[in-house]
This record gives C-alpha cells, sequence and structure tokens, in this order.
C-alpha cells in the first residue's frame, strides 16, 4: 500500500506542470548517449509519447555526429574537424544526409511509434524547413596576425525556419522528428549543428521550454557542483570568468539566442538517466540546469 501511494504522490507532483504546459510545444535536442544505449532510446521514445498524450506537443531535433563518423571510418574517409566543425566536402555531405535522414532519423520515429506515438520524420529540406548558407569561420593566422576565413564546405547555419509544416503535424497529433539538414537557395545541402537547429526551431515555434540532452549533468560550477538555475544574463560572465568552458559555450550561447528568440525557458540535462525529459519537466527540482531570461534565480 505505501508504494501505491507513493506512486499517487508522484502523479500529484506532477499535475500542475501538466495543467501549465498542456497544448504548449517543448523542443527536445536528441543526441549523445541516449541515441546509443538502447534502454534509453526507449525510455526517450516512452517520454516522449506521453508527452503527447497528456497535450504536450513535443518536437524533436536530433543528432548523430558519432555515427556520422563511424559511417565515413567504414567508407575510409578521414573525418576532419576545425574549431569543433565537421569539414563538409560534397562526398561527406552525402553521408551527413543519408546518416542523419536516413537511417537514424527513421530509427527514431520507429522507436517512438512502438511505443505507441505517430512519429514523422523531416529533414530541412521537407517543406523548407531550414534554410541554410554556407558557415562564415574566421582564425588568425599565426605567421601574419591576420585574420582569414577558413573554408569547411558545405557546414552551414541557420537562415530562417519555416515552421508551417510542424505546426501541421502538431495539429494532427503527430510527433514531428527533424534531421538537422538545411536547404540553401540555391538547392545546396547545409549539415547543421543539431543544437543551433534545435534552439532556432524552437525559437520560431515559440516554444514553453528547449531541452539539450547532453552527456553531463549540466552546467557547473568551478567546484564541479551543478548549478541548478540559471539567470541568462549572468552566462557571460561566468564565461569571462573560466566557470563555463570548452563545449559548454557553444551550447550556452545558442541557449540564449533562443531565449532572445521567445522561449521562456531553456533545460540542460543529462541523458544518460532514464526518463530525464519527464523528471525535468513534471518534478519540483528536476534533474539537470535550467536556463530563464530576466529572472532571479540562484
Amino acid at each position: 500500500m505505501k508504494q501505491l501511494i507513493e506512486k499517487a504522490r508522484v502523479l500529484m507532483e506532477a499535475l500542475p506542470y501538466i495543467k501549465t504546459f498542456n497544448g504548449r510545444t517543448i523542443v527536445i535536442k536528441y543526441g549523445g548517449h541516449a541515441m546509443v544505449d538502447e534502454t534509453l532510446k526507449e525510455s526517450f521514445a516512452k517520454d516522449v509519447v506521453m508527452l503527447k498524450y497528456i497535450g504536450i506537443n513535443p518536437v524533436i531535433v536530433h543528432g548523430g555526429g558519432p555515427q556520422i563518423g563511424q559511417m565515413l571510418k567504414s567508407l575510409g574517409k578521414e573525418a576532419k574537424f576545425v574549431q569543433g566543425i565537421r569539414v563538409t566536402d560534397q562526398e561527406t555531405m552525402d553521408v551527413v544526409e543519408m546518416v542523419l535522414g536516413g537511417k537514424l532519423n527513421k530509427e527514431i520515429v520507429a522507436g517512438i511509434n512502438r511505443c505507441g506515438g505517430r512519429a514523422i520524420g523531416l529533414s530541412g529540406k521537407d517543406g523548407n524547413l531550414i534554410l541554410g548558407r554556407k558557415m562564415e569561420m574566421r582564425a588568425v593566422n599565426p605567421e601574419t596576425l591576420a585574420s582569414e576565413i577558413i573554408d569547411v564546405g558545405l557546414a552551414g547555419e541557420v537562415e530562417k525556419i519555416n515552421p508551417e509544416i510542424v505546426t501541421l503535424l502538431d495539429r494532427g497529433n503527430f510527433i514531428p522528428v527533424i534531421a538537422p539538414v538545411g536547404c540553401g537557395i540555391h538547392g545546396e545541402t547545409f549539415n547543421i549543428n543539431a543544437d543551433l537547429v534545435a534552439g532556432e526551431v524552437a525559437a520560431a515555434l515559440k516554444a514553453e521550454k528547449l531541452i539539450l540532452l547532453t552527456d553531463v549533468e549540466g552546467v557547473k560550477d568551478k567546484d564541479g557542483k551543478l548549478i541548478s538555475n540559471i539567470d541568462a544574463e549572468k552566462i557571460p560572465a561566468r564565461i569571462a570568468d573560466g566557470t563555463i568552458t570548452g563545449g559548454m559555450i557553444p551550447k550556452l550561447n545558442c541557449c540564449l539566442k533562443a531565449l532572445r528568440g521567445g522561449v521562456r525557458k531553456v533545460h540542460i540535462i543529462d541523458g544518460r538517466v532514464e526518463h530525464a525529459c519527464l523528471l525535468e519537466i513534471f518534478t519540483d527540482h528536476g534533474i539537470g540546469t535550467e536556463i530563464i531570461q530576466g529572472e532571479k534565480t540562484s
């Protein structure tokens, strides 16, 4: 009986959040270990289906960097990166599109559908969802100390999101699953970072939340302790003083852009935890870092 009562308490804790988020859109960037481990893959799919059943509109944007790397290796092609960005020639772009828009996207769709959902896979080319442009990257030449443009091929960035197709799918009770492949005005195909796409999609949809699934607990302070809540206005200072470093910097810059675009809250959470999305959305304390624009947080 105690276990049953405890289950009832868990449901009651979730009730105010269910009421608050009913009819709202939550964009989830799906990547990292959660896309590899079979138990976590099923856990994620069930979370997404539950969100839809209780009246929330989940929109999934997925990555796939390691899987692209494995495919390139199997084809005998060396992967090249500049400042963390994959140099994408046409041959590499063909592999990226095949892995992201084909294999991975359909695996995620099938997983959600097996758990009772109605997912539909999209790439940025569908309905001109993601209009992209070539990424302009610069670096200082150590010999001349002059700033030079680095050619990263078909690595791109978001020019514009056209969210109509996503809105139509939401209204039809479908779950959109988006591969971060963009199309250019001249018919080019661009490989775009999934975090960037998720942030831009969330802003275009005026989403209630953007959730980034990562392979870390969240944002940490200098002592390695998880920061549960942070005001977006404090992030630049924490980057400047060295509290926030490495790969967390571009993620947080993506979060800031999403918040400026109208997203109410952003969460960076540990995708290695089963049912991470539900724990972050429907519990009082959450499990990761919540970022809010212009509110006082600890």
